[in-house]
Formats: structure tokens, sequence, C-alpha cells
């Protein structure tokens, strides 16, 4: 079953983000926390949104949390997927392409016309994964960051 995100659900969320984190074996990056994700996603001005994906006994199983981009060639809305996590232990359940059908058909009821997450390079599991639901790298283009020192620099702040 897949649903709306609640503030209940933040506590759970966090952890999996967590998880998630240290999967990718960046953990130390986390500075999010409960409260600003409660605030991202329930907040006045919500920025971003999520999705739950629950076993049939109703135990978490998993989590989609997404916002919206535009895109400028095609003029309308899409989903940009922020992180896609489900828990080991129910993994193969068919919870990651739930919750990627519940994003696609959001996308479709809506007219947005893209649905776009990154993966790294060495996922080769959820590589596998997403190509197997018909999902194709963009490999022409490369992501930039700009964070930390380089991103207050840049800004106007100075080095910190």
């Amino acid at each position: 079953m897949i649903r709306t995100a609640t503030p209940a659900d933040v506590p759970v969320v966090f952890a999996m983000i967590r998880d998630l984190a240290e999967y990718e074996k960046a953990l130390h990056e986390v500075r999010t926390t409960p409260d600003q994700l409660h605030e991202a996603l329930f907040g006045d001005r919500p920025a971003a949104f999520a999705h739950i994906a629950e076993t049939e006994s109703g135990e978490i199983a998993g989590f989609a949390l997404w916002f919206l981009n535009f895109s400028t060639w095609r003029g309308v809305h899409g989903i940009y997927l922020e992180d896609l996590y489900v828990r080991p232990e129910v993994r193969g359940g068919g919870h990651g392409k739930a919750l990627l059908a519940e994003l696609a058909r959001i996308c479709v009821d809506r007219g947005y016309e893209r649905l776009e997450w990154s993966v790294l390079n060495w996922n080769k599991p959820s590589i596998d994964f997403y190509e197997s639901l018909g999902a194709r790298p963009q490999d022409e283009w490369t992501v930039y960051r700009l964070t930390d020192g380089a991103l207050a620099e840049l800004g106007g702040a100075g080095p910190l």
C-alpha cells in the first residue's frame, strides 16, 4: 500500500534518510533534523512531499521524498525524486516499484512530463532496478553542485 506521508511519519522517514545515507557511505553529510524535515513537508509552505510504502501488516517499508521541478523546454512541471528507500528486509516485495508507480501516476494525472532522479554510479542493484522499469540514464549531462564555502562565497557571504 502506498499513501501520502503524515506528520506522524517524520521520525520514521528521518531514520530511513539516515539509513539511506549510511548505505550511500555519506552519513557524515546528513545535517537534516526531524524538525527541518517536518517543516519542509508540513510547514506553511511545503517544499517537498513524501509517500510511504507499507507492508501488508501495516509496517512502514520505505518512502519516496520528492519535489517539483520545471522544464523550460516542455513548459510544465515534473517531479524530482530526491530519495527512494526501501528497508533491506522487505526489498524485492514490490515497494520501490509501487512508490515509483505512484509518482508516475501523479505525473500523468497532473500533466507533468518528467520523473527524474539521480543514482550513484556504483549502485548497480538500483540501476538495474530502474532500467527494468524503462528508466534510462541521462549520461550526456553531468550534475554540478555548490555547497558550503563555495556556495557562501559565490552568494556574497565570503569564505566560511
